[in-house]
């Protein structure tokens, strides 16, 4: 599918978001394992969540898809059941890596596949504290799906320290530890998001946090919970670079998840000079939740590395539309995870930049994109990538000379289905 941007001089609204992906997926895997029904509200309409949807209901559960909420009926940690046939992760990394710590405590086998782009995916990253927990784990060249998993009640916990930080192949050790008699540990070289361990909160489990250690003691009955998934701040991410890149931009954002571990995004906004307030901030199951304003801004630039890279990683692509416009420009270093992305964003962001005539300059594990350069109108590709597709229409926005391309923009299904649409809603 191709879709067409024209240069928009003025953004003016106000938006919804879907709910947030990476919340979605904790949600609907711990609702799983609770002991009943938990109603999800304002799940994500991402192709992804539901991908995890799915393979929850091929264990032998049902899943109740009714309009504004989802109802999962769970049976408790030993309710699954082995599926009949392989179950389907579709596009989502998510789902295949956080699963597979539920999958490896089951009583079975279990084969995990995907879409092409997931096979490509490395999980040894979860296989290794995954098979020295005790189960055995098969991949195709020793790390890519489709992985089979034969899980065991047997698992022992561990305590593990991740090589490079992920909240995937964190939340997939805790939750293989649910199930553990004993305590599950798991310690972070830099702070990732940490939806899993307030998720975990809400449903009953026994999880306590010492700085970048997560300790979950199992063998405790999850309960089942009236939850409300929070705007996405990722998806949003797309709205706020569009406003501050934009000749004159008043745009405002409702129920946003403002999660600590995720508003480094809003932190490197505003300490580039970004206009972006937050409003209303409340809590919903333990989640923070408010409001923003943004309006146009000259932006300076800046140098995202470290562990506000860990913190960025979803959000870089689109942060690297902005830094092309920007006053100084935009540096990202320590992002090797960008290669294993969807696609291998580093080159997918290159390729299209330079489709648009910007100037960047590549490494192993980033990128430098001087400032102060102007968009041309181009043929841009998603490559199969939503995050690639959204970040380069926004870019159209403010492209000279003419309409821009999106190639394969059928890709912002993957986590925002509505996206077009809501940028179409607030062009002038």
């Amino acid at each position: 599918m191709q879709v067409r941007i024209a240069p928009s001089p003025a953004l003016n609204g106000a938006i919804r978001l879907p709910g947030d992906k990476s919340i979605s997926h904790r949600y609907a895997i711990l609702a799983a394992l609770a002991n009943g029904t938990t109603r999800l509200k304002n799940f994500s309409s991402g192709a992804d969540p539901h991908s995890t949807l799915g393979c929850v209901a091929a264990m032998g559960l049902e899943v109740e898809k009714k309009e504004g909420e989802i109802l999962v009926h769970g049976k408790g940690l030993r309710g699954l059941r082995a599926p009949a046939g392989a179950l389907d992760a579709g596009n989502s990394g998510s789902t295949i890596r956080m699963l597979s710590g539920v999958l490896a405590a089951q009583p079975f086998s279990s084969t995990v596949f995907g879409d092409e782009s997931l096979t490509k995916r490395p999980m040894k990253r979860i296989m290794t504290p995954l098979e020295r927990m005790g189960a055995r784990i098969e991949a195709v060249d020793g790390t890519y799906p489709p992985i089979t998993i034969h899980g065991t009640r047997d698992l022992q916990a561990i305590h593990y320290e991740l090589p490079v930080a992920s909240a995937q192949v964190k939340s997939c050790v805790l939750f293989a530890g649910l199930s553990i008699d004993g305590e599950t540990s798991v310690t972070e070289p830099h702070k990732t998001r940490d939806h899993s361990e307030v998720a975990l909160r809400e449903f009953g489990a026994d999880i306590r946090v010492d700085g970048l250690t997560a300790t979950i003691r199992g063998g405790r009955d999850l309960e089942p919970c009236e939850l409300y998934v929070p705007g996405d701040l990722s998806g949003a991410a797309f709205f706020l670079v569009a406003a501050l890149m934009s000749g004159e931009a008043n745009v405002s954002l409702f129920d946003v998840g403002f999660n600590p571990s995720r508003t480094a995004l809003i932190d490197f906004l505003v300490g580039g000079g970004g206009q972006v307030k937050i409003l209303d901030v409340r809590s919903t199951g333990g989640e923070l939740v408010g409001d923003l304003q943004v309006t146009t801004s000259r932006f300076a630039g800046g140098v995202i590395e470290g562990g506000m890279t860990a913190a960025l990683i979803d959000e870089i692509p689109v942060l690297a539309v902005l830094g092309a416009t920007s006053e100084n420009g935009l540096t990202v270093r320590d992002a090797a995870e960008l290669r294993v992305k969807e696609t291998d964003r580093i080159a997918t962001v290159a390729e299209n930049m330079r489709r648009m005539g910007i100037e960047i300059d590549t490494a192993a594990d980033g990128f430098h994109i001087p400032g102060k350069q102007r968009f041309r109108a181009a043929a841009v590709d998603s490559f199969g990538d939503h995050r690639i597709g959204m970040a380069f229409a926004v870019a159209g926005l403010v492209a000279e000379g003419g309409e821009t391309v999106v190639n394969e923009a059928e890709a912002a299904s993957v986590s925002f289905p509505e996206f077009f649409a809501t940028l179409d809603a607030i062009r002038q």
